[in-house]
């Protein structure tokens, strides 16, 4: 092995060991990857030329429009956590499913897949979940292991059911990682991959995956009916009748649901780009904060919402750009209606804005959503500077003639690369391993002919997997932090042990099955990069 390939294991080696140590990961990745790159330079193998790039590739992450959905899909899940809007839905769910049994775990999954969709913050989730759920299904009978092993598994969804952060940021790193696969074959004008891609392919995994966690509560419910046991008709709500019931449900599944299918129904149809949608979502959050706050007077957030619609509808199917000399009767009409949904819209969200800062909220939603965002972006920056020195040392021509040389061609690379991050899931959290793996050895599958919105998928559910695995797994250190003491740690480990194990089926099902992930985006885009 050359001195120059040898530069470039230690580089990715003591990545890893710093990350796991504990150290800051932007820090991690810049820090490291400069003094790999000034003690190469000194040994002669490395030039400097590829450290000029670094301005570039800061520069193209402040003006990619792609990544500016980052912190809007961020706040709306942090306006959404303040909001109380999962204590709502985990109360409703309960008196709903919970004479069944298993029916407080069906809820938990029910309630964990809504809050996926519409806050996508796995520490959210995961505590919410656990302080509001974990103390009811203890005190209902339910066996410590599989209540601990619901939440987690639950709490985890947000990462493939979009709209997630985790597939924004990969159908960024994706995207890249194709025009770099087709740039080498000679295609200069390839198909391109985008973030709404990968939202559309996600779409029926996470549902099945849902499905998977749901039957495996019935299925405990009913061969080991005392680890799940059904809630006793003394102890629920006797007195509310099933249409007081089923008003009660429709009316907390009513706001989430209409979040959702504007924010993801207006990306799959076309009306909005991503980071317009999470505009949307950021939008429809702060006027459901105000609307909790304040129920008494909810004229001006039922306006915004009309307004938000009616936007949207409006953006559809009328051209609304205004200084243009042709404009129809109905294209002029369409403008002024829209003018005045924006009014509507822009008094709704100045009132949410007044009420959520009396009530002190706003300020610790800023304070969270810069704080993440702030951390995404400086990995970003990291993240670039480890991938040129990476590329200098030429790490990237020994990981491509590694994955060559595997047994099985694509497949036997494909197998090797999910093995490798599902061992990393171990011990690095799931965005190391999309800054650090993700942008080495995608280029290299899709130049073996691996669709990209399939690999991205793919990637997307093994990642999952690194919030539930020991010793780092760390939906398992959210809920020991809210957990009650008579839940040992050990109960939690064990819990997710079968849940870790259905993720794992999933990634066979979708290896066998890859139209599961290609068929919504063939159907709503008409044509999947290849």
């Amino acid at each position: 092995m050359e001195l120059v390939q040898i530069l470039a294991l230690l580089l990715f080696v003591c990545v890893c060991a710093c990350l796991m140590a504990g150290f800051p990961v932007s820090f991690t990745l810049g820090g490291t990857s400069l003094i790999f790159a000034g003690l190469s330079w000194l040994l002669g193998v490395f030039d400097f030329d590829f450290l000029g790039f670094v301005p570039n590739r800061i520069y193209g992450t402040m003006t990619n429009e792609v990544l500016i959905a980052v912190p809007l899909f961020v706040f709306m899940g942090v306006m959404l956590e303040r909001s109380k809007v999962a204590e709502e839905l985990l109360n409703t769910m309960g008196a709903l499913f919970g004479r069944l049994r298993g029916g407080l775990g069906i809820s938990v999954c029910v309630v964990g897949a809504l809050l996926a969709a519409s806050t996508g913050i796995v520490g959210a989730t995961v505590v919410t979940m656990g302080l509001l759920s974990l103390p009811t299904m203890l005190k209902r009978g339910y066996d410590p292991k599989l209540a601990c092993g619901t939440i987690c598994a639950s709490g985890t969804l947000g990462q493939i059911i979009p709209p997630s952060i985790v597939l924004v940021i990969l159908g960024d790193q994706i995207s890249n990682a194709y025009q770099q696969a087709q740039l080498k074959l000679g295609n200069f004008a390839p198909d391109p991959v985008s973030v709404g891609d990968l939202f559309a392919g996600a779409l029926i995994p996470g549902m099945i995956m849902v499905t998977l966690y749901i039957g495996y509560t019935i299925f405990v419910g009913i061969v080991r009916p005392s680890a799940a046991p059904p809630i006793p008709r003394d102890a629920g709500d006797d007195s509310m009748s099933a249409g007081a019931l089923f008003y009660r449900a429709v009316k907390a599944l009513v706001a989430p649901i209409v979040l959702i299918v504007a924010v993801l129904g207006s990306i799959l149809a076309g009306i909005a780009t991503p980071t317009e949608a999470a505009a949307v979502g950021a939008i429809g959050a702060t006027l459901l904060g105000g609307l909790r706050l304040r129920p008494d007077n909810p004229w001006p957030i039922f306006a915004a919402f009309a307004g938000l619609v009616g936007a949207l509808f409006l953006s559809a199917f009328v051209d609304l750009r205004l200084g243009r000399g042709n404009t129809t009767s109905l294209q002029s009409v369409g403008i002024v209606v829209a003018a005045i949904c924006c009014l509507a819209i822009a008094w709704g969200v100045a009132e949410s804005l007044w009420r959520v800062r009396r009530a002190g909220t706003l300020n610790e939603v800023m304070q969270s959503t810069t704080k993440i965002s702030a951390m995404v972006f400086g990995i970003v920056i990291g993240a670039a500077l480890f991938s040129l020195v990476f590329r200098g040392l030429k790490g990237d021509d020994m990981v491509h003639e590694f994955l060559n040389n595997l047994p099985g061609g694509p497949a036997g690379a494909m197998i090797m690369v999910m093995l490798l991050i599902f061992v990393m899931g171990f011990f690095l959290d799931f965005i190391e391993i999309m800054f650090v793996v993700v942008p080495i050895v995608a280029p290299i599958l899709l130049l073996m002919g691996i669709n990209p919105v399939w690999l991205g998928i793919m990637i997307a559910v093994n990642l999952q997997t690194s919030f539930l695995t020991p010793p780092f797994g760390f939906a398992l250190f959210y809920l020991r932090g809210v957990a009650p003491p008579e839940v040992s740690t050990g109960d939690i480990y064990r819990g997710i042990i079968p849940f870790v194990g259905l993720q794992v089926v999933m990634l066979g099902v979708l290896a066998a099955f890859p139209n599961l992930t290609l068929w919504l985006p063939k159907l709503v885009y008409g044509t999947v990069a290849q």
